[in-house]
């Protein structure tokens, strides 16, 4: 595989997590009216008169999500025409340009005619499966060298069940994280794991429902990973890409829990912020992969069972 390709592909994926984090960096600093309701311009202007830091915020992010966006469609069709023959290529090419778009188009519509809260939250998600659509083609562009061994992995059916199930709940804990961003919740509850003086009681309104709500169900990602980790994980140390997948995995959703209580701890330190949104993305990307390997593996068994019958009647 040609180097400029891959380059290219490494450039992109940074691209994506660039529009991942710059996303959270707008909602965090409330940059989001930076330009007013204008859209693609600022304030109506190419070169706005009236600078301040929102719109520096708010325009860089726009300018970042152009540019990749462009570079998404770039490598979509690059992709397409130089791995098409890998059957998760073209999918994965549509998909990553689409969401990519869609997300413009939100964030254009929330510009010009603004959203409620929990339509904002969305927002995230969206460009979630962009960046993991980029990523796993990136990761596509590097198998094709045998760089690492990825082509004949056998995941039975009960990780199989785990890799799914921990995705699709996943998805939905990180739209619980962008609305209790675009709801200002982050410091309604000033303690942590409990809300206030480390004592147990129920929320008292929604805003601490949509906190203590968001970090009970965050807390069982951890818990779920862990069991995978150290329950299931022992029979797969001979399948390397799926054991350092899990690991890597485990790791990650660590450190988002320790970021997430930090974020409390240090009253909204906007790099503490950021990193959360960096881990989430990361991890969510990994899973994304694990579930491509899942949809091999049924493919992978039919061909093992058959080369050792082969071997079998050979003997």
């Amino acid at each position: 595989m040609s180097k400029p390709l891959k380059w290219f592909a490494v450039l992109t994926t940074i691209g994506m997590l660039l529009i991942l984090l710059g996303g959270a960096l707008v909602t965090k600093t409330e940059s989001g009216a930076g330009c007013g309701d204008s859209w693609p311009l600022c304030h109506g202007q190419l070169v706005p008169s009236d600078i301040t830091i929102e719109l520096v915020i708010e325009l860089a992010h726009r300018l970042v999500s152009g540019t990749v966006g462009f570079m998404v469609l770039i490598l979509s069709i690059w992709s397409w025409k130089r791995i098409g023959h890998i059957r998760e290529t073209k999918f994965l090419s549509f998909l990553s340009f689409f969401f990519l778009l869609l997300q413009a188009l939100i964030g254009a519509a929330a510009v010009k005619w603004g959203q409620s809260d929990f339509v904002l939250a969305l927002h995230f998600g969206i460009s979630l499966i962009s960046f993991a659509s980029v990523f796993l083609l990136t990761l596509l562009i590097f198998e094709v060298d045998k760089k690492f061994k990825a082509e004949k992995v056998v995941i039975d059916k009960k990780m199989s069940f785990h890799i799914v199930g921990l995705l699709l709940y996943t998805y939905a804990v990180v739209y619980t994280g962008a609305l209790v961003r675009h709801t200002n919740s982050s410091l309604v509850c000033k303690d942590w794991p409990m809300c206030v003086n480390g004592e147990f009681a129920l929320p008292a309104n929604l805003y601490e429902w949509v906190q203590m709500g968001h970090r009970f169900v965050a807390g069982l990602v951890f818990v779920w990973v862990a069991y995978i980790v150290f329950g299931l994980l022992k029979h797969y140390k001979h399948q390397k890409v799926v054991y350092w997948g899990w690991i890597i995995s485990f790791i990650l959703v660590s450190l988002q829990v320790i970021a997430g209580g930090l974020i409390i701890v240090s009253r909204l330190n906007l790099y503490i912020a950021l990193s959360h949104a960096l881990f989430i993305s990361l991890f969510f990307g990994v899973l994304s992969y694990l579930l491509l390997l899942t949809t091999r593996s049924s493919k992978n068994a039919a061909i093992q069972e058959k080369e050792s019958n082969d071997k079998n009647i050979t003997i």
